[in-house]
């Protein structure tokens, strides 16, 4: 072959490349970021302007919900399939002033809630039209001022008549979290039907399934197993002893609290050890004996409690994350093979970590890897330059699959939704 052919040959594939990379677009939309992708999955960007999108849901008609906390709003996306990428066809909000964080549909897909700092209220909700009825507070009384503001919620096709509602804590180290009474740093759930005819207290209503968890941001059921699962946004600022170990300790958290209609679930209600008992991530650096990844110890300046107690009487997490990554959602794919969740990223370390979307795999409703694994996760979606973060990267909220098993990712920051393709 002489130089021209070779030559042709490079122009050639060139145009390839170029051809691959337009087809990622749709009409009109360009991203900020070029996300770098793991073996075996693509991206498109669905959606930009949006205002600090967090979590997201999609419909039974496979339009996507869309909770932006900067409007107080609910958006509709209606998509549509343009050759190998899905795009927005309409973009219309539905719901206005309701919402800072939190939405899910019912198990019938007929029941739209959404949830903001002092409540959840639930709207009837057509999915074929998008029309919304009257605003139904179901959940009350769960303002206060401090650092937490997000009210994650979750629904359950299990336990159909079933919302759970999470409540993070007042502050970094909430004293009064202590005291299973205060109704923070907790996960309840409550009957729909219930607070559609009277709303439930958050404080006084429903049942607790579990505390002792510093910030639940996300939550999710297993579509094949029944169980329900959250990540945690664990504490910042450590110190042991008078020595700071922040940068590495303590842990991010996932959690398992077994299967809603199991009337022995033995995991319902227990405390996970916040704010006196926090999970190592870096056992080597916190230099306590013996101790490993996920097992929980008793920093400085938080409630007195002995360390037996923090060992031997507290739930640990099921799998455990690097420090301060922020996890804030997490989603099954449909066989429950694996779990994926979105890293908003950290402010409380040096060098940044997070600002990404990862794979747990999972077997018979539990993760393939043992509770000490620090290698579990596999990536999916990365920031192509974490230097740059968080002032200018994309930082992944909110996520949810649709029937054809794309997973739909929102970035608050940058006001953008993505869609990877292959999970």
């Amino acid at each position: 072959m002489g130089p021209h052919s070779t030559l042709a040959g490079v122009i050639a594939l060139a145009a390839l490349l170029v051809t691959d990379v337009s087809a990622q677009s749709c009409p009109g939309v360009t991203g900020r970021f070029q996300p770098k992708m793991g073996s075996g999955y693509r991206y498109s960007v669905l959606a930009t302007g949006l205002r600090n999108p967090r979590h997201i849901a999609v419909d039974a008609a496979g339009n996507l919900l869309v909770a932006e906390a900067g409007s107080q709003a609910v958006r509709r996306l209606v998509l549509q399939d343009q050759g190998d990428i899905v795009c927005v066809q309409s973009n219309t909000q539905i719901i206005s002033g309701s919402t800072n964080h939190g939405i899910a549909l019912s198990a019938d897909g007929k029941t739209l809630f959404t949830s903001n700092l002092a409540s959840v209220t639930a709207y009837s909700y057509d999915a074929a039209t998008g029309q919304v009825g009257q605003a139904r507070p179901i959940v009350t009384g769960m303002s206060f001022q401090g650092s937490h503001p997000t009210r994650a919620i979750a629904t359950s096709k299990w336990s159909p008549d079933t919302i759970l509602v999470a409540r993070g804590s007042q502050s970094n180290i909430d004293t009064l979290a202590v005291d299973r009474a205060a109704a923070r740093s907790m996960i309840k759930t409550f009957s729909i039907s219930q607070g559609l005819q009277a709303a439930h207290d958050y404080a006084t209503g429903g049942e607790v399934l579990a505390w002792g968890l510093r910030n639940i941001v996300g939550m999710t059921e297993d579509p094949v197993f029944g169980g329900i699962w959250s990540v945690e946004n664990q504490m910042d600022d450590l110190r042991l002893n008078g020595r700071d170990i922040h940068n590495d300790n303590p842990a991010e958290r996932l959690s398992y609290h077994g299967i809603l209609n199991d009337t022995e679930n033995r995991y319902k209600g227990l405390n996970y050890g916040y704010p006196s008992c926090v999970p190592a991530w870096d056992p080597q650096n916190v230099g306590i004996d013996g101790l490993l990844v996920g097992s929980l110890f008793k920093p400085d300046n938080v409630p007195n409690v002995d360390a037996n107690e923090c060992a031997n009487n507290r739930m640990t997490g099921r799998l455990h994350f690097h420090a301060h990554t922020a996890p804030l959602d997490i989603k099954f794919n449909k066989n429950s093979t694996a779990a994926y969740i979105a890293f908003h990223g950290s402010w409380n370390r040096n060098p940044a970590d997070g600002y990404r979307v990862t794979r747990v795999d999972f077997a018979d409703g539990q993760p393939v890897h043992h509770v000490t694994s620090r290698t579990a996760q596999v990536p999916v979606m990365e920031n192509s330059n974490i230097g740059a973060c968080p002032m200018n990267c994309f930082r992944p909220v909110g996520l949810a699959f649709d029937e054809k098993g794309r997973l739909f990712v929102s970035s608050d920051s940058s006001g953008e939704i993505y869609v990877i393709y292959g999970a």
